[in-house]
């Protein structure tokens, strides 16, 4: 008697996408001067960020060109993410609010572990992500949202580690559910990591 397989699905699966935006090196420059002028004016807010810099109010709604086209870039990205998960709303039915932020962290800096309530997706867009050759500096840690799974370490299974660390690239965009809780590893160079959060949230336009 031969066993058939007749189904495979994943259930509950927390989808996590990963873009880079090519030829990045213009934006990057003009985001990094933008962000020195808000510092400049601006000594930020205190959220999940810690002996580093957080914006104050929405990154989006200034009108300079580098802060529009990467509003426009993470749109994109956003409805090619809905898009991928299968999601059968028509998106022209929808209205998208996005609400951003610039984190830059020095030497040290890092961001505690958080969840970003109320969106659908959050985001993060890295501007300058300086190199490392060991060690955790740069990376972005998401940890598993379901309980009740210790015991499945034995098996080492990808789908069930608590943990996955990412060390993205200047020009890389990550989206995930904001419902995911994350954190930054303390920036071990000497360099500033700077990098722009956002939530995105969609509501019934009518």
């Amino acid at each position: 008697m031969k066993l058939e397989t007749i189904r495979y699905e994943k259930l509950f699966a927390t989808p996590v996408l990963r873009f880079r935006i090519p030829d990045c090196q213009r934006l990057n420059a003009d985001l990094l001067q933008e962000g020195a002028a808000m510092r400049a004016t601006s000594a930020g807010v205190s959220k999940s960020n810690r002996s580093g810099w957080h914006s104050k109010g929405n990154l989006f709604k200034r009108e300079t060109p580098c802060v529009q086209t990467l509003r426009e870039l993470a749109t994109e990205c956003i409805a090619s993410a809905t898009r991928k998960i299968g999601a059968k709303a028509d998106l022209d039915d929808l209205s998208l609010k996005l609400f951003g932020w610039m984190n830059m962290n020095p030497s040290g800096g890092y961001n505690a572990p958080h969840t970003h309530p109320g969106a659908q997706w959050s985001g993060v867009y890295y501007v300058s992500q300086p190199a490392v050759e060991t060690g955790n500096s740069g990376m972005i840690e998401f940890l598993d949202p379901r309980s009740d799974l210790p015991n499945w370490r034995i098996l080492d299974a990808p789908a069930f580690r608590l943990k996955k660390k990412i060390r993205p690239e200047p020009g890389d965009m990550i989206l995930f559910p904001s419902y995911l809780v994350h954190w930054v590893y303390p920036n071990e160079a000497a360099q500033e990591r700077v990098s722009i959060a956002f939530n995105a949230t969609f509501k019934n336009r009518r």
